[in-house]
């Protein structure tokens, strides 16, 4: 008798245990921030090479067979900075990209030189005396695939999302320059978009990696990094 009124004892014990446990899982659950979507413009800082490593929003490439830490870089001889190996990138006519919708091409895209004409996400730099620049659009224009507008989320300060629609355009040709690629897939040094974001401010840091398929300039990983201030849609 003793010893089954024990193993009672025992089994409640451990049963008021596991729901102790349970309850403070739930709480904790309840109590973690969620993925919040960012609907708005990421209004972009204008790129800076004041001091030795750039500030605000620039671009890079990276040859072949390199890595985001230590390149080898492609040195662009129109790039602002002393440091050729980067491109500065300016906001464009609205201000930055917009999550949630298209930003286009133009119609023509191309100057009759093949320079890039697309100017509401940036305005068209010289890169290798040819201007390239950024648009977003609903049909990709080097896989043709449909691909989602760009799509960024909050959790607790921290940035996720994807850019399967972000296009440069340059020459008069087309290179996919999104996170992850149209289809979803991760190739070669593309990385997944990440980033920083301060809900008070708005102020946010992104950046992420894409490597170019097919193409010109195949092989090659253009890396983004972009900073400025989110504005909400009204």
């Amino acid at each position: 008798m003793i010893r089954q009124k024990a193993a009672v004892l025992l089994t409640f014990g451990a049963s008021l245990a596991v729901a102790v446990v349970g309850l403070g899982a739930s709480a904790s659950d309840a109590a973690a921030p969620k993925a919040k979507p960012l609907v708005g413009t990421f209004k972009l800082t204008a790129g800076s090479c004041k001091s030795t490593t750039p500030s605000g929003s620039y671009f890079q490439m990276i040859f072949p067979g390199g890595t985001v830490a230590k390149g080898k870089f492609f040195a662009n001889p129109d790039s602002l900075c002393a440091n050729k190996y980067y491109t500065l990138v300016l906001p464009g006519t609205q201000g930055g990209f917009t999550t949630g919708k298209y930003q286009p091409n133009p119609t023509p895209a191309f100057s009759s030189t093949g320079g890039a004409l697309a100017s509401s996400i940036m305005q068209p730099q010289a890169f290798t005396a040819i201007n390239f620049s950024i648009a977003t659009n609903k049909v990709d224009p080097q896989t043709s695939k449909t691909v989602p507008p760009v799509t960024i989320s909050n959790k607790g300060g921290k940035l996720t999302g994807q850019t399967q629609a972000w296009s440069a355009s340059w020459n008069n040709l087309y290179f996919n320059q999104g996170s992850p690629k149209p289809g979803g897939t991760l190739p070669g040094l593309t990385k997944a978009l990440s980033g920083t974001y301060n809900a008070s401010s708005g102020a946010f840091v992104i950046t992420w990696t894409s490597q170019v398929v097919g193409g010109s300039f195949n092989g090659f990983t253009g890396y983004w990094h972009l900073a400025g201030k989110f504005v909400p849609a009204k």
